[in-house]
């Protein structure tokens, strides 16, 4: 086993900047690209962990913010870290709550060292800052932590997507004086906005301050497609070539293939549990909406030539019954099927650019999946 943070690039593709690479973590290796499920309260929601196991997940994420109010990181830390307390002996990455600065606006008040939140649960006050959110993510245990950012929303001004670049090196900073040495990998998050000479700074600030990773935070915050990628795009070029790249909160699929074209290596998203919840799977050939009515009396599985659990042994008819009927079977079967979706797909990703495939593969998808690049 190689030492925790080393990143190894094991095929590359020569017309992009696509590469297949290994990162070694504490609870072993990540095979990248690599796809992410989100486990916010220290589950993936419908899960348990061997089905995530079984589905080939490598390593999922947890949320400080979330963790810290419930069950407390005191609770977490007694019964053995994260890892024990969630039964998930894989790697772990955790968000460090500053994408909650951007989606609990209405609950927070920014200040110079951290913010100051009104809990979403019942109203008590929590203080988030550098400190706080380093040494939560130390207790947790997690293999990777990620700096305390300020997440803009979409749009804003140059002024404030300026500041927040100004407080998120500031935060990061401190958070790089705070590195555990206990092996915990710790990533940097490049922000700017729409803004390509905020992100191009805030890219090469935080590769000076010396990250294990570098995330790309930022986007998937309701702006449009060429948007997001121009983020990307903007970013990675001031990146380290030698170290991990994460593109936060991204999982449209073709998305993906476009960032890894761009040199991106590791995604998260809560698509494939949210859609299933919602009734919807994710085929080789786009969406299936698997509670309309037209799939009622229908036979086949929700994909067929799909090597899931749910697709060998149920009918769309059958799961479009237990989702109709309010059966959490259902949602649990939807979600077994998309999870394996993903993972089929980041492992194929990986075999393209090992085999020197990858520009076949990019084609082959968007051609199958048109109406759902976007």
């Amino acid at each position: 086993m190689s030492r925790p943070g080393t990143f190894e690039i094991l095929a590359a593709d020569p017309q992009t900047q696509a590469r297949r690479g290994r990162l070694w973590t504490l609870h072993g290796p990540v095979e990248t690209p690599v796809f992410m499920p989100v486990g916010t309260q220290a589950t993936v929601k419908a899960m348990t962990p061997r089905e995530l196991e079984e589905s080939g997940v490598g390593i999922v994420l947890g949320n400080t913010y979330h963790l810290h109010i419930r069950p407390g990181v005191d609770i977490v830390e007694r019964c053995g870290g994260l890892h024990r307390f969630m039964g998930w002996n894989r790697p772990i990455l955790t968000d460090s709550g500053g994408f909650q600065v951007f989606s609990l606006s209405g609950l927070r008040k920014i200040k110079p060292d951290g913010v100051e939140f009104a809990s979403h649960v019942d109203g008590s006050r929590l203080f988030l800052g550098p400190r706080e959110a380093m040494d939560i993510q130390r207790r947790l245990g997690s293999d990777i932590a990620m700096v305390f950012d300020e997440c803009p929303p979409y749009p804003c001004s140059h002024e404030y997507a300026c500041q927040a670049v100004e407080r998120t090196l500031s935060w990061a900073a401190s958070c790089a004086a705070l590195r555990p040495d206990n092996g915990q990998l710790v990533f940097g998050i490049v922000q700017g906005g729409e803004f390509a000479e905020l992100r191009a700074r805030c890219a090469r600030e935080l590769t000076a301050m010396g990250f294990d990773g570098y995330a790309i935070g930022g986007v998937s915050v309701g702006e449009p497609e060429a948007l997001l990628l121009d983020g990307v795009r903007h970013s990675v070029g001031h990146l380290p070539m030698e170290r991990p790249r994460y593109l936060m909160g991204v999982g449209v699929m073709g998305q993906m293939i476009e960032a890894v074209a761009l040199g991106v290596d590791m995604f998260d998203c809560v698509m494939p549990t949210r859609y299933a919840r919602n009734g919807t799977a994710f085929t080789r050939t786009g969406r299936v909406a698997v509670k309309a009515g037209e799939y009622k009396e229908d036979p086949r599985p929700v994909e067929e030539g799909c090597g899931c659990y749910c697709c060998r042994h149920f009918s769309r008819a059958y799961v479009r019954h237990l989702l109709n009927v309010g059966e959490i079977l259902g949602v649990r079967l939807l979600t077994i099927h998309n999870l394996h979706r993903y993972m089929e797909f980041t492992r194929e990703l990986q075999q393209a650019i090992a085999c020197g495939a990858f520009g076949e593969f990019r084609a082959a998808y968007h051609a199958a999946c048109k109406e759902d690049d976007g």
